[in-house]
């Protein structure tokens, strides 16, 4: 786990350099630098709707007396995807971007719902008490 972790953390600020050089090298530093914070703009904006969307949803999921656990797990979603955004370069931007719309969520929960499924299946997911 510490490993990933380090990898994580190593190999994602090499490519975000590497992209802004790329994409730099091609348009120019000023627009390279616009489109990231015309990017980041739009991902507050867009988090900051898909927030107090979910806020209200998870509202009547609770005053109708049912568990809102889809809802806060695309709060989780949408909590990652707007901290992405705040960090600069186009890879996590891209991503970030990708936990805020709703299609792709839907397919996050629907493939993270198989692998969670997969892992109790086979008896390999452990809790552990800290």
């Amino acid at each position: 786990m510490l490993l990933r972790l380090f990898l994580l953390f190593a190999i994602v600020p090499v490519i975000e350099v590497w992209l802004i050089i790329k994409v730099g090298r091609v348009i120019g530093p000023l627009p390279t630098v616009a489109i990231l914070l015309a990017i980041s703009l739009a991902g507050a904006w867009l988090a900051r709707s898909q927030g107090f969307r979910l806020i209200a949803a998870i509202r009547d999921e609770l005053a109708a007396g049912r568990l809102p656990a889809a809802h806060i797990l695309d709060g989780a979603f949408v909590l990652a995807g707007g901290i992405l955004l705040l960090t600069p370069g186009f890879f996590t931007d891209l991503v970030g971007l990708a936990l805020l719309f709703p299609p792709s969520r839907r397919f996050l929960k629907l493939w993270l719902g198989i692998w969670l499924e997969n892992r109790l299946r086979r008896g390999n997911f452990v809790m552990r008490r800290f």
